[in-house]
């Protein structure tokens, strides 16, 4: 956590955010609760949230709502775009340059300016595509490093 958002630091916040770090991102007020109850069995559900409201408020976490289901949260490191597997709830990150493009062509092919952009895709991820059936206890990251490919087949 930083010094700089102007949110004042508490013992409570420290371990909400080190329970999202320790479960690796993309996961539910659930899942941080149940985390900090392995060492803290007490922990109070009322504080992860309001801890997750003030992370999210501060710019520290970010909220992600993948579809359907409980908000997602991750650590804060600049815009997030997701495409999510509907079947085994795993999450794809989408390059920033991407949605960059889109938001040119909108604007010089269309004189449409936009002001905030969120891009859900959801779809079917690979894994799944081969193991119909299959699903995920909890959401995970797919590949993070993925890059997609233009039609002339050139990273992206």
């Amino acid at each position: 956590m930083t010094a700089t958002t102007g949110m004042r630091r508490t013992a409570q916040r420290s371990m909400v955010y080190q329970a999202i770090v320790q479960l690796g991102g993309h996961c539910t007020a659930d899942q941080i609760t149940e985390e900090l109850r392995r060492t803290r069995p007490t922990f109070p559900r009322s504080t992860v949230y309001r801890g997750l409201e003030a992370l999210t408020a501060a710019g520290t976490i970010y909220a992600a709502h993948l579809g359907e289901g409980a908000t997602h949260y991750e650590l804060a490191s600049g815009e997030h775009h997701h495409a999510v597997c509907q079947v085994c709830g795993g999450v794809l990150h989408i390059q920033e340059e991407l949605v960059s493009a889109l938001e040119a062509h909108l604007e010089e092919g269309h004189h449409f300016k936009p002001l905030r952009t969120e891009v859900l895709v959801v779809g079917i991820c690979d894994s799944c595509s081969r193991t119909p059936g299959r699903r995920a206890e909890r959401r995970r990251t797919i590949d993070p490093h993925f890059h997609f490919t233009d039609s002339d087949g050139e990273r992206g």
